[in-house]
């Protein structure tokens, strides 16, 4: 006879485990999405993507019951500058992938950022889906070539970019060398006339030099009447003693 009784605890107890995992499991996936919904989003307004909204989406003006019609060329080359936005952020989510996920494993970034980026990921699929059905609304296969124009308009703004700011370090560079080529030349030709006028020093004092060494023999010549007295004198000497000489 089988023991309903003692069979009811173990059921009892499996009953309890199944709830008890159940409700735990709810609640930590209702936090996880509340917490992930309260998160600050990866990227910031998708201005281009509110442009095309709004253009599709007309309001009607006052005292009208239709909304202006809006060409289908407008309408296009605004789903093209979002195609063109949407194109930045799948390379940036490319990118930023790899790196992030090697810093969530060394633990150098939390949870939350992750999270972050994953939900930013999904965003972009789901704006990139979007857009090649609205394409193809638009235009009939233009949602499979539309990614292809979009990606070269990318480059090609991003390349204009880097070409406006090498024309702006160039002319910083020219005003730069400029100075410097002023301030270079500057300093040559004080230096040249620094060492013109130290020639010039030298031979000034030379001429004075000479010029008091030929008076000094002027004046030496020249005697005065106390030379001519020791001249006398010494003459007279030399006759006395050529006089004594003789007797």
């Amino acid at each position: 006879m089988v023991d309903w009784v003692g069979l009811t605890v173990p059921f009892a107890y499996l009953g309890i485990l199944v709830g008890s995992l159940a409700t735990f499991s709810s609640l930590y996936r209702k936090r996880k999405a509340a917490k992930s919904s309260t998160l600050e989003p990866w990227f910031g307004p998708h201005v281009q993507r509110d442009i095309y909204l709004s253009l599709l989406h007309l309001e009607p003006e006052p005292g009208k019951d239709k909304s202006p019609a809006v060409p289908d060329g407008v309408l296009k080359a605004a789903l093209l500058q979002r195609a063109v936005e949407d194109i930045r952020r799948i390379l940036e989510v490319r990118n930023a992938k790899q790196p992030l996920s090697n810093l969530l494993q060394r633990g150098s970034v939390g949870d939350d950022l992750w999270q972050r980026f994953l939900r930013a990921e999904k965003e972009v699929e789901a704006e990139l889906r979007d857009v090649v059905e609205e394409a193809n609304a638009l235009h009939s296969g233009w949602g499979q070539t539309i990614f292809q124009s979009a990606n070269e308009m990318h480059h090609n703004g991003v390349l204009r970019e880097k070409i406006n700011a090498i024309q702006v370090q160039g002319k910083s560079d020219k005003e730069w060398w400029q100075h410097e080529k002023a301030s270079i030349q500057s300093k040559f030709m004080k230096e040249l006339d620094d060492g013109e006028k130290e020639n010039t020093k030298p031979a000034a004092t030379s001429g004075g030099e000479k010029m008091g060494s030929d008076e000094d023999t002027v004046l030496v010549e020249g005697g005065g009447p106390a030379a001519s007295g020791a001249a006398s004198n010494s003459s007279k000497g030399g006759t006395a003693k050529r006089r004594k000489g003789k007797k």
